[in-house]
């Protein structure tokens, strides 16, 4: 019987990511030829050849590149498992990883772990911001256990709790032209400046739902990384951005910024909590859940 086991695994990543057999066997502690020896036997218990050389470099087969892949996938969710088995020996819960797809509701998430770390002492927390972070992928990957994000992916193996309700508007100085609007149109922002996180357009609302609909644009568009320096920005007049409504209320009167509708019936989102269908009855999971539901209330 054939048998691919972990290590067949984790051989194909090291030999990716250091380039050679010898590099490849030096990080993984082990002997050149007892990697070549391990390797060569799956290839003839398999049938099929997991590298070809071109020069000095091992370059995946068509097989190899499939089991590189399903490595990618695997080895997290073993590093994750043995990590979080090690914490239940100890007597801890784990780790709770959350990854953000909505920037500005970062303010929001620091409400629910203020009072969830005091309930939950047994569990500790990390929340990841990369930008361009690909928080779905991710969760599946068992890289993240919950993702923030405005934008569900409905898939059988995961689940999405909405938690609030927002309206996207634009954010502008207080003597900017259009504060006295109770709305402005897309073909208004043609001339303007507009600040945005670090995120692909494609994923930005105030182009998927109100600029790009209509065959417009921004004249620029203008990459700052932090919420309050972007509304710094917009307060010394140097543009606009597109924020929710509360957290435009909560700096209103410190910076003097106004929020004016996008569109008439303005623009309307909704924010959701992903977590793996599996860990529907994990109970320190499911206890951040009911807490975001009621910070709220």
């Amino acid at each position: 019987m054939t048998y691919l086991e972990r290590i067949h695994l984790e051989i194909i990543l090291a030999v990716e990511k250091e380039g050679s057999m010898t590099a490849a066997a030096e990080s993984l502690s082990l002997t050149q030829s007892a990697l070549s020896h391990s390797m060569s036997k799956l290839e003839d218990q398999l049938g099929v050849k997991i590298w070809q050389r071109k020069g000095r470099q091992l370059i995946p087969t068509q097989a190899g590149q499939y089991l590189l892949n399903t490595s990618r996938r695997l080895i997290p969710q073993f590093m994750r498992t043995e990590g979080q088995l090690l914490q239940f020996s100890k007597g801890e819960r784990g780790l709770l990883k959350i990854g953000m797809e909505c920037h500005p509701c970062y303010h929001w998430l620091q409400t629910v772990t203020k009072n969830y770390l005091q309930d939950w002492p047994s569990v500790d927390l990390d929340v990841i911001q990369r930008f361009q972070f690909a928080g779905i992928e991710a969760l599946l990957a068992h890289e993240i256990d919950i993702i923030v994000t405005p934008d569900p992916v409905r898939k059988p193996e995961l689940t999405f709790l909405p938690v609030f309700d927002y309206e996207q508007v634009l954010v502008i100085s207080g003597d900017h032209p259009f504060q006295d609007r109770d709305y402005v149109n897309p073909e208004d922002l043609s001339e303007e400046t507009l600040f945005t996180y670090p995120v692909c357009s494609d994923r930005l609302d105030i182009f998927t739902n109100f600029l790009t609909p209509e065959g417009m644009t921004v004249k620029h568009q203008k990459i700052i990384e932090t919420t309050e320096i972007m509304i710094q920005m917009v307060a010394c007049g140097r543009g606009v951005t597109a924020l929710p409504r509360w957290l435009v209320n909560e700096y209103a009167e410190r910076y003097g910024i106004v929020a004016v509708k996008l569109g008439k019936s303005g623009l309307f989102k909704q924010i959701y909590l992903g977590i793996r269908a599996e860990d529907e009855n994990v109970d320190y999971i499911q206890a951040f859940l009911e807490g975001a539901q009621s910070s709220l209330k």
